[in-house]
């Protein structure tokens, strides 16, 4: 077949500005080899990996980082007509009394921040810390909310922040995934909250298990010796890459080939991450390893520091899974009792976290996010009818509190605010668009360029919204 000259401009031309934008950016070879392999940021930033701290259930702005003196002072009352009423899972917002929290709040560090006494380790690290206390969404269910942290968006289906964080930067690391999720039991969004949606599915969330093999089917079998294995992914390999010279813009082929790579390499590499042997005995203690109470949540977070600093891209930690009689965060029966608890399973894993990160030198290249589904209400839960249960707090997806830390982030800050019972995000409002357009920002990436062809339309992580405002108040003293 021959082509005339504009016959060949019109075909190949985006192939050469494509070759001129690898020059440019310097692109690595391998990129366009290995789909796992680093991709070159969109502008210069601190931040390459993330760990994100996920409550499972929901907890408590104003039990935690969002003090309310008014809330104080008016205990037991009908909310006042001026702040509105609003969609909640059980509660009337006319029929429940307000309830103040039983916590104390202290200022903290050189930047005095205000943190309860509900965390006294993780306040050792305040001037750390840039808690965003105007954080909303529209899901007051637990897979809506869940869904909107974990996506971006309220309905399953599309895919979760790490999956679009390693398909825009690919993996540091030749031997680990890039995406390495540990739950303490199952989560109610379930596997969607780290799934790739109509990603490829190489993105998606790899489960690191705390018992038993970390990861399932990566052991080679028994009766294969590891010569026996190598020749034949030495064969597997010849066969594909013959196939994929016939098939040179198949980009599954490269996909399949780098995956099978990977696992190969696992079998050594995993082992070796989850073993914390080496591991000194002050820096079990820093971690909590040392108490059953702390041991869980303390082995995942020193699990979380060790996958980092090998190069693993996002590490999504859980506390609060479904695991026996525990219902995590979700504090709608005696919040207090139950924030107490919980608080007291994550407090000195987190702060042993930051701390070991930044002895490192690690927490400048790592941004660390804390969350949960969503907040909880200032009046008590309306389960039963009229405010039945007196003592615990109903889902408030309005007005609650992230923070974040690490990254080039300057902490020892406050960013937005609720109003002045904590029902609504009412100051510098940040949508789940604007904390993830800002994460990816942390990270060297423009959201509006991290997108997907899907069903006719270029899809991102931020969907058509994002403030890059946010994140310069982040970045910024």
């Amino acid at each position: 077949m021959s082509w005339s000259r504009r016959e060949f401009l019109e075909k190949s031309g985006l192939g050469f500005g494509a070759l001129a934008a690898s020059v440019l950016m310097g692109a690595p070879p391998a990129a366009s080899q290995n789909p796992f392999a680093a991709k070159a940021q969109h502008f210069a930033a601190k931040g390459k990996s993330v760990i994100f701290l996920f409550m499972h259930g929901g907890p408590s702005h104003l039990d935690t980082f969002d003090p309310k003196p008014l809330l104080q002072k008016l205990h037991g009352k009908p909310v006042p007509p001026s702040f509105g009423k609003a969609d909640y899972q059980f509660t009337k917002v006319d029929t429940a009394p307000l309830m103040a929290t039983p916590r104390v709040f202290r200022k903290h560090g050189q930047s005095g921040l205000e943190i309860s006494d509900l965390f006294p380790e993780v306040a050792k690290h305040a001037d750390d810390l840039a808690v965003i206390r105007s954080c909303y969404h529209d899901g007051f269910t637990h897979v809506t909310g869940q869904t909107w942290l974990n996506t971006g968006w309220e309905r399953i289906g599309r895919p979760s922040v790490g999956s679009w964080v390693v398909y825009g930067l690919g993996n540091e690391s030749e031997n680990l995934p890039a995406y390495v999720v540990m739950l303490d039991g199952g989560i109610k969004a379930g596997s969607p909250a780290w799934g790739s949606g109509f990603l490829p599915a190489m993105y998606q969330g790899t489960v690191l298990r705390s018992e038993g093999p970390p990861i399932l089917n990566v052991k080679r079998p028994e009766q294969i010796s590891e010569a026996q294995q190598g020749e034949m992914f030495r064969v597997l390999r010849e066969l594909n890459e013959g196939h994929r010279e016939t098939r040179a813009e198949d980009g599954e082929w490269a996909a399949r080939m780098a995956a099978y790579e990977l696992a190969f390499k696992m079998q050594m590499s995993v082992p070796e991450v989850a073993d914390l042997a080496g591991e000194s005995a002050a820096t079990r203690r820093l971690y909590g390893l040392d108490e059953a109470r702390t041991a869980e949540f303390g082995t995942q977070c020193l699990m979380a520091r060790r996958l980092v600093e090998r190069g693993v891209r996002f590490v999504q930690l859980y506390s609060g899974g479904k695991k026996g009689s525990e219902v995590g965060w979700d504090g709608h029966n005696e919040c207090d009792q139950n924030h107490e608890f919980m608080a007291s399973k994550v407090d000195r894993p987190i702060a042993g976290l930051l701390a070991d990160l930044k002895g490192r030198g690690l927490l400048d290249s790592t941004v660390v996010l804390w969350g949960g589904d969503f907040g909880r209400t200032p009046f008590t839960d309306g389960a039963g009818g009229n405010g039945a249960n007196r003592n615990g707090r109903d889902h408030n997806p309005y007005g609650f509190t992230v923070w974040m830390a690490g990254g080039g982030i300057k902490g020892g800050k406050v960013i937005g605010g609720t109003d002045e019972i904590g029902m609504r995000a009412v100051t510098d409002r940040v949508s789940m668009h604007d904390l993830h357009g800002t994460l990816l920002g942390l990270l060297g990436l423009d959201h509006k360029r991290v997108t997907y062809p899907f069903q006719g339309r270029e899809f991102r992580l931020t969907d058509v919204g994002g403030d890059g405002v946010f994140h310069e108040k982040l970045v910024r003293g």
